[in-house]
């Protein structure tokens, strides 16, 4: 038996959960941080809450005997990322990092790119009066500095943990169509998005929508992520497991 744990949080880390729970010998324990209340359904076990640290997941994967591990984390959620690095780097574990390509940008785009979302709150162009807020529930803190005539959409799988003056919150989780997000920006005006350059297709209505409509996009780039085995896609992600399993499993 060959046991896998994955660090979650994305619909590619449900996808890859799935996929691999149909492979004989396998366990599957998928680590999610808690911050999403009501998670997609995942196959195999499932342990919520943080590790304590790089050293606090590498005690867990000795304790508990890991063979392989996977990072299929946000690409934003740099910490946690790094920390698997670290841990398995120590603990000497087979360690994949599963990236997804982020969005590029296209000549129509008007996007203006920042390192945090500290960064974007202060890049929102002063004549900008409307702004729609994807970039997480837990980072709204800098928005509160604008001038208080900004009016913010915000949307997110849960509720958020400020309350925003002069908002509105939309509880909702993606894929969104571009149709949806036409109509979402026209119907309450947009005139600027704030998004984390997550890449995939299940919000990247928003980019076209934005292109579109000629809005300009405040685009917090991925932090810079560790050396490393990195795959692309769940398919890729899979033969490397394949690959380990053999030899661990027989």
């Amino acid at each position: 038996m060959t046991k896998i744990l994955i660090l979650g949080g994305t619909g590619d880390a449900v996808k890859l959960a799935a996929k691999l729970a149909d492979i004989p010998d396998l366990e599957i324990i998928s680590s999610l941080a808690g911050r999403t209340k009501q998670p997609s359904a995942l196959m195999g076990q499932v342990r919520i809450g943080g590790f304590g640290g790089a050293s606090g997941l590498a005690n867990y994967l000795q304790e508990h005997c890991i063979d392989l591990l996977i990072d299929a984390t946000h690409p934003c959620a740099g910490q946690i990322t790094i920390n698997g690095a670290i841990a398995a780097s120590s603990t000497n574990t087979p360690h994949l990092m599963l990236v997804r390509p982020q969005w590029d940008r296209l000549a129509e785009d008007h996007w203006i790119e920042v390192p945090t979302v500290e960064a974007a709150a202060q890049a929102i162009p002063d004549r900008v009066k409307r702004v729609f807020i994807t970039s997480g529930r837990q980072q709204l803190e800098p928005f509160l500095k604008r001038s208080p005539e900004t009016w913010y959409l915000i949307r997110s799988i849960d509720p958020p943990d400020l309350q925003l003056p002069h908002s509105q919150v939309l509880l909702d989780r993606g894929p969104f169509s571009l149709e949806q997000e036409l109509q979402l920006l026209q119907e309450y005006q947009i005139e600027a998005i704030v998004s984390k350059n997550s890449g995939g297709a299940a919000t990247y209505a928003k980019i076209i929508a934005a292109r579109k409509l000629r809005l300009p996009v405040i685009m917090v780039q991925r932090p810079v992520s560790p050396e490393g085995n990195k795959v692309t896609n769940i398919e890729e992600a899979i033969a490397w497991v394949g690959k380990f399993h053999l030899g661990i499993g027989g």
